[in-house]
């Protein structure tokens, strides 16, 4: 008998080009098959993944990864969180000039 050689979540996660965590988190909500080896360690049969690559990579090119965000978003987003460093410079710049005008 041959025994199929099972995968990682490493060699998994190198095949589907994204992180360790995330593989192990698709295993855990059963998108892809996943078995125990010893009860701890995760394995992946190659075939079941190839599969999983191939139906993802169909429907991805349905649909765009991207959604562009609107200006607007972009320009509020930059002063939400830049907001103090541009208050503070502006009172540095005001207290200079009220320094050497003075």
């Amino acid at each position: 008998m041959s025994q199929e050689k099972l995968l990682t979540v490493r060699e998994v996660a190198i095949i589907l080009n994204i992180s360790e965590k995330e593989v192990v988190d698709l295993a855990q909500t059963g998108t892809i098959p996943a078995y125990k080896v010893g009860g701890v360690f995760l394995r992946f049969k190659k075939d079941q993944i190839q599969e999983y690559r191939n139906s993802t990579r169909s429907s991805l090119s349905k649909v765009s990864l991207r959604k562009s965000t609107p200006l607007r978003e972009k320009i509020s987003d930059f002063f939400y969180f830049n907001d103090f460093y541009i208050l503070s410079g502006l009172f540095i710049f005001l207290l200079l000039v009220v320094i050497f005008r003075g």
